[in-house]
């Protein structure tokens, strides 16, 4: 007669509902930031919705607050990689939901955030991308993010990424995270599938984003792998591409100028 401890274990695999949505943190070296970013998503877990935190082996005390939230957690590991998207793609591997979200080790959702995205899923199935508004920096910093229109999308990153949901079937088409690219690996991916992407808009904010990200503390080197992805993936040609840098370039300077006055 086999082990009742082994059948239950069993039956509860076969019963368990797949979540709807997975959402991934990433995180090295974190401990002044990570702690207000899972208790922003914590009370939002449910049957619909799981936590998965991957720790590039941190040494500042971020495992201690992972271990203290573990029963809240489907996945947690701590080890080493190679970089932001060798992180997101572990994090895929061990994602079991239908979409798909990244949030920053030093972003906060906004409360509900995951229940508006879950209505909107809900009432249009169909779409493959999800992205909302987003508060930069603190509560009282500007507001950004944009709908996804190929058109301009093809040249500049408009949506904001931070909590934006990815629906599985992408990641089986396109593949994972190109970890080449150490800071827009999330804007290359969306490039791949093009104009053919059926986005999704929410037009409010679900998050507020840290400003000490690694796409704003190497913001030189984040236009030049924008340049290279657009070329890469055919969204536009060199010389635009170009073009598009010399105008990035140009407003990183006056915006830092303007900070100094």
């Amino acid at each position: 007669m086999p082990d009742i401890a082994v059948y239950v274990a069993l039956l509860d695999m076969q019963t368990k509902k797949t979540p709807t949505i997975s959402i991934i943190t990433v995180v090295f070296n974190g401990v002044q930031t990570l702690r207000a970013t899972i208790e922003s998503i914590m009370p939002q877990l449910n049957e619909d919705v799981e936590y998965i935190v991957i720790d590039g082996g941190s040494t500042d005390g971020t495992k201690d607050i992972i271990k203290a939230y573990a029963s809240h957690l489907a996945y947690s590991v701590s080890e080493s990689d190679s970089g932001i998207y060798d992180a997101w793609n572990k994090g895929l591997a061990r994602a079991s939901g239908q979409y798909i979200g990244f949030v920053g080790a030093d972003d906060v959702l906004i409360h509900d955030a995951l229940a508006t995205y879950l209505d909107h899923i809900r009432q249009q199935p169909k779409i493959e991308y999800w992205s909302s508004k987003v508060i930069f920096g603190h509560m009282a910093g500007r507001v950004i993010g944009q709908p996804l229109r190929w058109d301009t999308f093809r040249r500049y990153m408009t949506v904001a990424h931070v909590g934006s949901l990815h629906r599985r079937d992408l990641y089986d088409r396109f593949g994972t995270y190109d970890t080449s690219y150490r800071i827009v690996g999330d804007y290359e991916f969306l490039l791949r599938a093009g104009c053919s992407l059926r986005a999704g808009f929410i037009d409010q904010v679900t998050a507020v984003m840290g400003d000490g990200g690694v796409s704003n503390i190497f913001a030189l080197r984040a236009l030049a792998e924008t340049a290279r992805a657009k070329v890469e993936r055919n969204a536009t040609s060199l010389a635009a591409a170009k073009f598009d840098f010399f105008i990035a370039r140009l407003k990183q300077v006056a915006r830092s100028l303007l900070k100094k006055i």
